[in-house]
C-alpha cells in the first residue's frame, strides 16, 4: 500500500475543504502539477491547523500563518508576520485574491562569516540545553 492509497481512506471526518484537498491530490491534472513542481524541488501541501483541545483538523484561516521557529510550529496572525521579510522565509504558498500568498514560514537568522561579505541564512534553532 502506498502513502497515496492510505490518504484515500483517511479523509473521513475531515472538514469538507480538507476532504476536497485529499481527493484532489489523486486527480491526473494535480499529479501532473506535482510532477512539474518536482523539477523545481517544490511540492504540494494542504494548509491546515489543529484544534488544541481535540486535535481535529481545520482549514488554515486566511488571517493565520503557520510559523516554524526553533523547531516548533505555531499559528500566528498573518499581519504580524507578513512584513518581517528579513526574519521569516516563506516555505508554503496559497493562491488568494489573484496572487501567490505565503501561508507558512520559517524563522531565520543571518550571520556574516569572518572576512566574507555574503550573509548566510539558516533556520533559527532552540537555545542549547532545551
Amino acid at each position: 500500500m502506498t502513502i497515496a492509497n492510505v490518504s484515500r481512506g483517511s479523509a473521513r471526518g475531515l472538514p469538507q475543504a480538507l476532504r476536497t484537498a485529499q481527493e484532489a491530490i489523486h486527480l491526473p491534472e494535480v499529479q501532473e502539477m506535482l510532477r512539474r513542481l518536482s523539477e523545481y524541488k517544490l511540492g504540494i501541501f494542504m494548509p491546515h491547523m489543529h484544534d488544541e483541545q481535540t486535535g481535529e483538523f481545520h482549514p488554515l484561516p486566511d488571517e493565520v500563518m503557520q510559523v516554524e521557529s526553533g523547531l516548533e510550529v505555531s499559528f500566528q496572525p498573518t499581519q504580524e508576520i507578513a512584513n518581517q521579510t528579513d526574519r521569516f522565509l516563506p516555505v508554503g504558498w496559497f493562491w488568494r485574491a489573484g496572487a501567490s500568498t505565503p501561508v507558512a514560514v520559517c524563522e531565520m537568522v543571518s550571520e556574516e562569516r569572518t572576512g566574507d561579505t555574503e550573509r548566510y541564512v539558516k533556520h533559527k534553532m532552540p537555545p542549547k540545553g532545551n
